[in-house]
């Protein structure tokens, strides 16, 4: 008898949602499982460059995530030392046109949302909420998946599963137990207002890096536009694992005090009415990216940190990767799945690496202090806009 055809996804996150869609496409039927009862926003704005939403739009969710998504014209690049900004890099048509694909903007419930309704008009997926996963065994015909359901626990039959559970993966506890993620010693402050609440230089349609000692601030539109989304990066010692922690203002605004930031910062800071934190964690190079029929996928294998803006474009690049390596020819044998999964895992350490390492390199640059930060303005505008977008081509112009 040949192996099921279903595989499981332990996870209904960006990464999660998106290859059961990728996966689907490949003729598999997939269950996904989600602990949550309902899907709803953790976090709030993400950057989809366009290395991300090319493969969105090809699984066909443009007509869903279009409306909600802000495509900005630029990146303002602004120092707190020097008052202003820097230079602006082109994004928007500029962007598109030389990565063949859109920049985009966007809530993170809303592409949750987008990515959840193709799922549920999809005969062959079937995403359960509040389903834990629990445990996984061997099998004759593939594998075994339990999961728990309040009191009840059931089980499905698969070929292989997927961990895309997070950065606390419970799935990469099968099959890297000793793999724990590491706290960078930085916390990032996430809120949002709305756009008409200031005035328009405070809302246009870009993104906002604001580079200061010690500290970096990035805001843009979201929601259409309707909404600004504002994460400032702090160093710290609290370090509890969670996304949506409540904080308090004072801390932002003592942290961004004048005179080390200007009054654009402060006041963009200040319309905030609530501020949630998370500690920013990553999980080491080392970690494994499959075993045997068990492969992991985004956070829960490379967690990083959020100074290239790829954690979700990275996922999403998981995810087509992975269907592309996985097919009902490898399916028909244990010996397949694995090697499919190994090659999948081969094929994304390179590139994923190097992305964990620049963000690691452009947190450390956005942070400089005195002098150091003085060469860095000095630097950064004689490289000047288009040298700088050419620098983002081997990220935006990646294809599987």
């Amino acid at each position: 008898m040949a192996l099921s055809r279903t595989i499981v996804i332990a996870g209904a996150g960006i990464g999660g949602l998106t290859a059961a869609l990728a996966l689907a496409a490949r003729g598999f039927r997939i269950v996904v499982l989600e602990k949550a009862e309902r899907l709803e926003e953790v976090g709030a704005g993400l950057q989809l460059s366009p290395n991300a939403s090319r493969l969105l739009v090809e699984l066909g969710l443009t007509e869903r995530l279009a409306p909600r998504a802000v495509t900005p014209e630029a990146v303002s690049i602004i120092s707190a030392r020097a008052g202003g900004e820097l230079f602006r890099m082109p994004l928007g048509e500029a962007a598109a046109k030389r990565a063949g694909a859109p920049y985009w903007v966007v809530h993170r419930a809303d592409l949750q949302s987008a990515l959840a309704g193709a799922i549920a008009d999809h005969p062959d997926i079937d995403l359960k909420l509040g389903a834990a996963f629990e445990d996984v065994a061997p099998h004759a015909h593939g594998l075994t998946v339990v999961h728990r359901s309040g009191t009840i626990r059931r089980s499905d039959l698969a070929c292989a599963l997927i961990g895309a559970d997070g950065i606390w993966s419970a799935v990469r506890q099968h099959i890297a137990a000793d793999v724990k993620p590491r706290f960078s010693g930085l916390i990032a402050w996430r809120g949002t207002f709305d756009a008409a609440e200031l005035p328009q230089e405070y809302s246009a349609r870009r993104v906002q890096l604001w580079m200061g000692p010690n500290a970096h601030l990035v805001a843009y539109p979201i929601a259409g536009g309707g909404q600004i989304n504002v994460v400032a990066v702090l160093p710290g010692s609290w370090n509890s694992p969670g996304w949506s922690t409540p904080g308090e203002a004072r801390e932002v605004m003592e942290a961004f005090a004048a005179p080390r930031w200007p009054l654009a910062a402060r006041t963009m800071l200040g319309a905030v009415e609530s501020w949630r934190k998370w500690a920013l964690f990553g999980v080491p190079e080392s970690c494994p990216w499959s075993a045997g029929p068990v492969a992991l996928l985004g956070d829960a294998v490379h967690a990083m940190l959020p100074f290239a803006a790829q954690g979700a474009g990275m996922a999403i690049e998981d995810a087509a990767v992975l269907a592309g390596h996985l097919s009902l020819e490898a399916a028909e044998s244990e010996a397949g799945i694995e090697a499919a999964l190994t090659q999948y895992g081969l094929a994304r350490q390179a590139r994923v690496r190097r992305v964990q390492r620049t963000a690691r390199q452009q947190g450390r640059i956005y942070h400089l202090t005195g002098p150091f930060a003085l060469a860095r303005d000095v630097a950064i505008r004689a490289l000047g806009p288009e040298r700088m977008l050419s620098r983002q081509d081997w990220i935006y112009g990646w294809r599987p």
